[in-house]
């Protein structure tokens, strides 16, 4: 008897295991699928992590179902009037609401909720998409090479900057066998899909094909939002779990956990609007769908719907000045007696996120917490007095940056005689965008190009290799330091790197003097290079010497976007190249739209000739492959931003300074190498001071006339 109740609890232990109901948890899969993976059993790996993936997705759907049906089932408001206790009228629901979720989630997983707890290592792993690293490799090594290249891909979309991964994906597209579908995102978000590609249609002026991917977008984004929001609703996360502090009362312990709900739900729009891969999110993302949809239904014609996203715009903006005239106008063309009235799920979402903001500050004010909103449209009577102050001063720095953005188009003189603006903005199609010449004479040319072959062949520094862009040329590099170092040994001439020093000061004096007078800009970094074509390698090459990018932020051509986020060098301000000859073909310098292909102006290398421009958005740029000779030319980075001046620079003066106090001394004048006067009139004392670093965000529509911004004429960017 004792047996068969034993194999009968097996029967059913074994049938709940099987069971379709019970999903094992996704942090016990994916330590056994990457156990799986250094055991080299690449079958093995691949089923227990693609298992773990599943897991993990279902778990999220577990959580988000049962707390939209416990929302319905044990509902806090609508309820009759209870009697009794106070507490008995405010806890009752939440135990309630509790038991639902219990069962719900039991009923979901097959097993205690509890077991589906990962550590946090474990689920920023799944958050970073890390399992699909493992999967590609195991993939690859099964032999399955389309579910390799979706693995990889997918892990590359939310990691652009891994580099390994980079070097798979190009690998992969070399391959026979793989097609273009292949590269496709398992784990794509339909708003961002649907966004990027309403956003295309709208700067084509396809205004029908825009308006339905918006509304797609607009219809996805706010579905991610209320998942994302129900799963704020799990346990609390201790942010200091090794320190050992009094546990809190009850009703502290309540509002503490319920406060780190209602700022988990406000940050989910900031989840919704960053891109797979990126840091920064994209401002005002839901008002800019109801922006651009109304503008768009204008354009087709359909002005209800556009008066409809208009009022709704105008619920996160009400003293928007261009959208009030739109108003006017929509009122003025339906009638005066037409009804127009916002979304109902807009005014839902707006009056949802403004009480919990009232909430959040409360206890910011009373409770000691902490709160970045993520919204720039909170309206300024909600933020507590005691805070005020500090918000006032946000906006009139904002302000003044404003001023100095305005200060920035007025063009000061040039500091030297003899150099000529050949090109401007305007001959480059763009902003910020300059080309001098006549900065270097050809004997000071020469001498510079002397420094580098004589550096070159010293091999300290500034040895040949591959380019960090390209196989099919090899690439050398001297900073101002080195070149001051190379000259104490006796292995470059002085005056060359003193020239090197001088030649690049009396760029970035001409540079500041153009875009930023009266406002100090800094060297970010200095930099000499040559670039020489490997001549057995230039046949069917198709590549580029260096990418078309940005100097300050993180070229997105899908999205129109620069992210302005690290890795990115995003305290540069102002970028120039003084270029040293012209014998070599190829290696021009030439400037895009943000799509990376459009080309809109090009610059030909020459002697003496000094191209600048600001570092942002505005500038993307390349250059064309160095297909014969070798080209040579001073890159120079500048910044506003005292704190990130280039130390080097700092410690090559001081050898210099050095090197002049050991020429003053008796007989040294007489030394090899001492300086000669009228070499060029690059000879200029090199200084430093502070300037504050700009601030480019600001509030969408507060200069908008008819389309929004962000999406006007190129040239505004």
């Amino acid at each position: 008897m004792a047996s068969l109740l034993c194999l009968c609890l097996c029967l059913l232990l074994a049938a709940a295991a099987t069971s379709p109901g019970r999903l094992v948890p996704y942090d016990l899969l994916y330590a056994d699928g990457v156990r799986a993976y250094f055991a080299r059993d690449w079958g093995r790996a691949a089923e227990l992590l693609q298992r773990a993936l599943h897991s993990y997705a279902g778990l999220r759907a577990a959580r988000r179902d049962c707390r939209a049906a416990c929302r319905r089932e044990a509902a806090f408001l609508g309820g009759p009037p209870r009697a009794g206790p106070w507490e008995a009228a405010l806890f009752g629901p939440v135990l309630q609401r509790a038991d639902c979720l219990q069962h719900c989630l039991g009923s979901r997983l097959g097993a205690a909720p509890s077991a589906h707890h990962a550590s946090l290592a474990i689920r920023r792993d799944f958050e970073r998409r890390e399992p699909y690293n493992y999967l590609q490799v195991a993939f690859f090594q099964l032999k399955k090479l389309d579910q390799a290249v979706s693995a990889a891909h997918t892990f590359f979309v939310a990691n652009p900057q891994h580099l390994q991964m980079r070097e798979d994906i190009e690998k992969y597209r070399r391959m026979s066998g793989v097609k273009s579908d292949n590269f496709r995102d398992l784990e794509a978000t339909p708003h961002w899909e649907a966004y990027e590609a309403g956003v295309q249609h709208y700067n084509a002026d396809e205004y029908l094909q825009a308006v339905a991917r918006l509304e797609e977008s607009l219809t996805e984004a706010l579905s991610a939002l209320e998942e994302c929001r129900a799963l704020c609703e799990g346990p609390r996360e201790d942010e200091d779990e090794e320190e050992e502090e009094m546990q809190p009362g009850l009703y502290e312990a309540i509002a503490a956990h319920y406060i780190q709900v209602l700022k988990c739900r406000q940050q989910c729009v900031l989840e919704i609007a960053t891109k797979p891969g990126r840091i920064s999110a994209t401002e005002d993302f839901i008002p800019s769908h109801l922006d651009l949809l109304q503008f768009a239904y204008n354009q087709v014609g359909n002005q209800v719907l556009a008066a409809e996203c208009a009022a709704s715009y105008l619920l996160f903006y009400p003293m928007d000045e261009p959208m009030l005239e739109k108003m006017k106008q929509y009122h003025t063309e339906l009638g005066e007696d037409t009804a127009v009235t916002a979304r109902e799920i807009i005014q839902h979402y707006v009056q949802r996120s403004l009480m919990e903001k009232k909430l959040i500050y409360y206890a910011v004010e009373h409770l000691g917490e902490s709160f970045d909103d993520p919204d720039l449209w909170t309206p300024d009577e909600l933020i507590p007095e005691n805070l005020k102050g500090k918000h006032r001063e946000d906006q009139e720095k904002q302000k003044q940056e404003t001023l100095n953005v305005e200060e920035m188009k007025k063009r000061g003189p040039l500091p030297f005689e003899g150099i000529v603006v050949t090109m401007d903005s305007h001959q480059m199609n763009g902003t910020q965008r300059v080309v001098f010449d006549r900065v270097l004479t050809e004997s000071e040319c020469k001498d510079l190009l002397r420094l580098t072959k004589a550096a070159g062949e010293a091999g300290d520094g500034y040895r040949a290799r591959r380019s960090p862009h390209t196989p099919h040329e090899r690439f050398e590099g001297l900073t101002v330091l080195k070149a001051m170092q190379l000259a104490q040994n006796g292995d470059v001439d002085w005056r060359d790197a003193k020239l090197f020093l001088q030649a690049s000061e009396k760029s970035r004096k001409i540079v500041e003097s153009y875009f930023t007078p009266g406002k100090k800009l800094h060297f970010s970094f200095t930099h000499l290079v040559c670039r020489t074509a490997v001549d057995e390698e230039q046949g069917g090459r198709m590549d580029l010497s260096h990418p078309v990018h940005a100097d300050n932020c993180l070229l997105d051509p899908e999205g129109q976007e620069c992210w302005r986020e690290p890795p990115a060098y995003v305290y540069r301000d102002y970028s120039g190249i003084l270029y040293l000859n012209d014998d070599f073909q190829g290696g021009g310098l030439f400037f895009t739209e943000m799509d990376t292909v459009t080309v809109t102006a090009e610059v030909r290398p020459k002697c003496g000739r000094l191209v600048a421009f600001s570092s942002g958005k505005e500038n993307p740029h390349g250059v064309w492959a160095v297909s014969r000779g070798r080209r040579c030319a001073m890159a120079l980075w500048y910044t506003h931003s005292q704190e990130h001046a280039e130390q080097e620079r700092v410690k090559a003066e001081e050898v210099m300074q050095q090197r002049a106090v050991e020429q003053d001394r008796p007989n040294g004048g007489e030394r090899q190498g001492a300086d000669h006067s009228g070499r060029s009139s690059s000879e200029l004392p090199v200084s430093s001071s502070g300037a504050r670093p700009m601030s480019w965000r600001h509030k969408p529509g507060s200069d908008r006339t008819q389309r929004p911004k962000e999406l006007r004429a190129r040239d505004e960017f």
